[in-house]
């Protein structure tokens, strides 16, 4: 007797990858979250632009919201923190020394330092302190390290009749050097919207970054001049070379600059060093587009894991 063996139905042979490709390039179907390329990032950005300022004015207006002086402390924190500052330094420390209008000196400094600070740490918690909103809608992930830089722009904005105020009561006249007010914030802006994107694509993947920045961004302030003068330091002799120019290239020291030469008329426009403005506008163009790509390139893998 022989015995026959039935050998079971074979299952059909999966498909190919590159064939599943072709049918999913022909009916229009692509990879769900895949990065977009620069260009077309770009434009679903800017189709976002009314997304992006309502996003921040809703922040804003939410942001003391339970505090019974409101929006007040949109101009009273930036001023206590500088009559903290004067006390410590100016009068303590003796800073104010040899420095003309130190207390319209001091302000300015301290509302503008105030700017990148917030930014930078606001756009450090950028995608890891809002997952529900990533990981729900579909939209260019920038949209939300630029849209807090937009809401930190916006309250500087709020705080600088503040400002204004007391530039005046301290003879401050008003002058039309006031306007390079304007590129000098554009400039900075780009630049803290640049640092931000970085910072929250690497505050995305390691969370815990949010807590050294503090450190990292107060010892920044201490060498960016906001309560002292850097051209006061440089004139010291037994500074080596190399730290006078690392400080006068500080881009957070470049934008105060900028901001005191506009405001304060005892600093001259003949006292800026020409290459300020150079400096200026190169650190808003590496950090802004580098920190731009550098978000990009990993727009995929944010609200993952």
């Amino acid at each position: 007797m022989s015995t026959v063996l039935h050998t079971p139905p074979q299952p059909p042979a999966a498909p190919a990858a590159d064939d599943l490709t072709a049918l999913a390039a022909r009916h229009g179907l692509t990879v769900s979250g895949a990065r977009p390329s620069l260009p077309e990032y770009v434009r679903q950005l800017w189709a976002r632009r009314h997304f992006i300022t309502a996003f921040a004015t809703a922040k804003l207006t939410a942001q003391y919201s339970q505090a019974k002086l409101g929006q007040v402390w949109q101009v009273m924190t930036p001023l206590l923190n500088a009559a903290v500052y004067y006390f410590i330094f100016g009068v303590l420390l003796g800073t104010k020394h040899g420095v003309p209008d130190y207390i319209p000196f001091l302000v300015t400094g301290v509302f503008i330092w105030t700017f990148t600070q917030s930014s930078i740490m606001a756009g450090t918690r950028a995608i890891s302190g809002n997952l529900g909103l990533v990981r729900a809608l579909h939209f260019p992930r920038a949209a939300l390290p630029i849209s807090f830089c937009l809401q930190q722009l916006q309250q500087l904005l709020f705080s600088m009749g503040a400002l204004i105020v007391i530039l005046l009561c301290f003879g401050v006249p008003v002058s039309v050097s006031w306007l390079l007010a304007l590129p000098a914030l554009f400039l900075q802006f780009t630049f803290n919207a640049g640092v931000s994107m970085i910072m929250a694509r690497m505050g995305a993947k390691t969370p815990d970054i949010a807590q050294l920045m503090p450190f990292v961004l107060r010892t920044w302030m201490y060498v960016s001049g906001v309560m002292w003068s850097i051209d006061k330091l440089a004139e010291n002799d037994s500074l080596p070379h190399a730290v006078k120019i690392a400080l006068a290239a500080n881009p957070a020291a470049v934008y105060i600059d900028l901001m005191r030469f506009a405001l304060i008329d005892s600093f001259h426009a003949s006292q800026l060093p020409a290459h300020v403005w150079a400096l200026a506008a190169g650190w808003a163009l590496v950090a802004g587009v580098g920190g731009f790509i550098y978000f990009w390139k990993a727009e995929e893998t944010y609200g993952r894991g």
